[in-house]
């Protein structure tokens, strides 16, 4: 394909994943890229992402970002965790949590011990002895690394925040690093006569951007990746079958809980993502099952307080591209696939997927062996996340609708299968070396959606009775003295990191 150099890197796209692109590439790359991004402000954005999970503190890190500056200029709050609400039947509630349940012991997790404590006629729940759960409940928040001396992990912890303000802040971070930016809507692409890739973007005003690589940030639209390259998409609806989303936001949460929640409905379900001066609220739904005038009343209904603006929808289709890095181009964001936010890992993926590029980035020429293993990679995480997301569908209770019966009746990939078994036959997690989630990640929502493990680990038979019981007293003293004198979420932001 050629031994030119790479020296021009064009980004067509701004909003969330463009600028997180432009401000990574300018950050590592940008002494030896010259980097141009488009966009246009007559597109709007979707603004998806105001719910992050914790690998985003490593972006803002490498970023150099300052992290209570970053919340004043995104009107940002902190999340220990996602609730579920109404998932595993009606009237369940769990909170997937970012840290550690309790305090594991001999090489062995905590949740072993917890089941041998259940198995004995043990009343109370895992989340009893969860350092999260007791913050999240009484709407406490600090930076904590450890609690205290003992080997108890700390508060682990992502933000909300107003993606739009997110994009604009990152968009000015990588102006002053040295990305142009051109105002304008592409119009055509010319492509490369000599090995098929793109040569350059035409816009509408006749401006022409050449480059040697170029990064599709133009969301579903996907103009680079489908459009142009007809890049295959991989439709996932059988599998995850939302199809809508309605978003409002609304008056501004007191106390301000410092977790998201995700509550089921009849085909669907709601988000609620507290901000610092507002609340987003969001209802997922199928289609199929029903439609966009009862969603909406739906989500409408289920706000804590006034809409601020008129409800607006947002249509899509879950799935992923068969290629994401074709010829000199790759899709990062909306145009290389989309997983619903049920566990927040939009940005994430922006995030994970330009980290795996820069670690792939050609100098000098294109050679299949990056493109393949960028290709692979990425493939296997969008399946891992998907993965994720089916298990809250279709471990389920729920028959009280047709979308809960779908759901709860389909088939689902055999991955998956495997790991509910394993995990129902002993509380054993079959957890990808690669994958996002770790293994209390996956403990906790099969436990919070109904598997009960048959049976625990027989090393947690290695104490007695009696020194069970003096770790579990423990576990939970250790919680309530680390959250006591914590302050609420609320006053923590007044003190560090209030916006306005």
């Amino acid at each position: 394909m050629g031994q030119k150099r790479i020296k021009k890197l064009v980004i067509a796209g701004g909003g969330t994943a463009g600028w997180i692109t432009a401000a990574a590439f300018s950050r590592l790359l940008g002494k030896s890229l010259d980097i141009h991004l488009v966009e246009s402000e007559e597109i709007g954005i979707v603004g998806v992402g105001e719910a992050t999970i914790p690998q985003i503190i490593r972006l803002n890190h490498m970023l150099g970002l300052d992290e209570n500056e970053f919340l004043r200029r995104t009107y940002g709050t902190f999340k220990l965790g996602i609730e579920f609400v109404d998932w595993g039947r009606v009237g369940s509630r769990y909170l997937h949590t970012f840290g550690d349940t309790g305090i594991n012991l001999a090489n062995l997790h905590f949740h072993q011990y917890w089941l041998r404590y259940r198995q004995a006629g043990g009343e109370n729940s895992l989340w009893d002895f969860s350092l999260h759960q007791r913050a999240a409940d009484t709407n406490k928040f600090a930076r904590m690394d450890r609690v205290g001396s003992s080997p108890m992990g700390g508060l682990a912890y992502a933000f909300h925040f107003d993606a739009a303000l997110y994009a604009a802040y990152l968009r000015e971070y990588a102006e002053t690093q040295g990305v142009r930016r051109t105002e304008g809507i592409i119009a055509s692409v010319e492509r490369s006569s000599k090995d098929g890739g793109i040569a350059a973007l035409k816009l509408e005003d006749g401006t022409r951007i050449e480059g040697d690589f170029f990064i599709d940030c133009t969301g579903f639209r996907a103009l680079l990746i489908g459009q142009e390259l007809k890049t295959y998409y991989q439709d996932w609806t059988h599998w995850l079958p939302c199809n809508r989303a309605i978003a409002v936001p609304s008056e501004k949460l007191s106390p301000l809980p410092p977790f998201t929640r995700a509550t089921a409905k009849k085909a669907g379900w709601q988000w609620r993502i507290p901000l610092q001066h507002r609340t987003g609220n969001g209802h997922v739904f199928s289609n199929e099952f029903m439609s966009e005038d009862e969603a909406t009343a739906i989500l409408l209904d289920g706000l804590e307080g006034e809409a601020l603006s008129d409800p607006r929808t947002l249509k899509f289709t879950t799935g992923r591209r068969e290629t994401f890095w074709e010829k000199n181009c790759v899709a990062i964001g909306l145009s290389s696939g989309f997983l619903e936010p049920l566990e927040s890992t939009s940005i994430h993926l922006i995030q994970s997927n330009v980290s795996r590029l820069i670690s792939l980035f050609p100098r000098e020429g294109l050679h299949s062996a990056d493109i393949d293993e960028y290709n692979r990679r990425t493939a296997a995480e969008f399946e891992q996340v998907r993965d994720f997301l089916i298990l809250h569908y279709h471990q389920t209770e729920r028959e009280d609708s047709p979308f809960w019966q779908h759901c709860r009746n389909m088939e689902v990939p055999e991955p998956l299968n495997e790991k509910m078994a394993l995990f129902r036959a002993s509380g054993r997690i079959g957890r990808d070396v690669d994958d996002l989630f770790r293994d209390t990640s996956w403990m906790q929502v099969m436990l919070g959606q109904g598997i009960e493990p048959q049976d625990y680990h027989p090393m947690a038979d290695n104490i007695t009775d009696a020194q069970l019981d003096e770790f579990l007293r423990n576990v939970r003293a250790i919680i309530d003295n680390a959250v006591t004198p914590l302050p609420s979420h609320e006053d923590f932001i007044k003190k560090f990191c209030a916006a306005g």
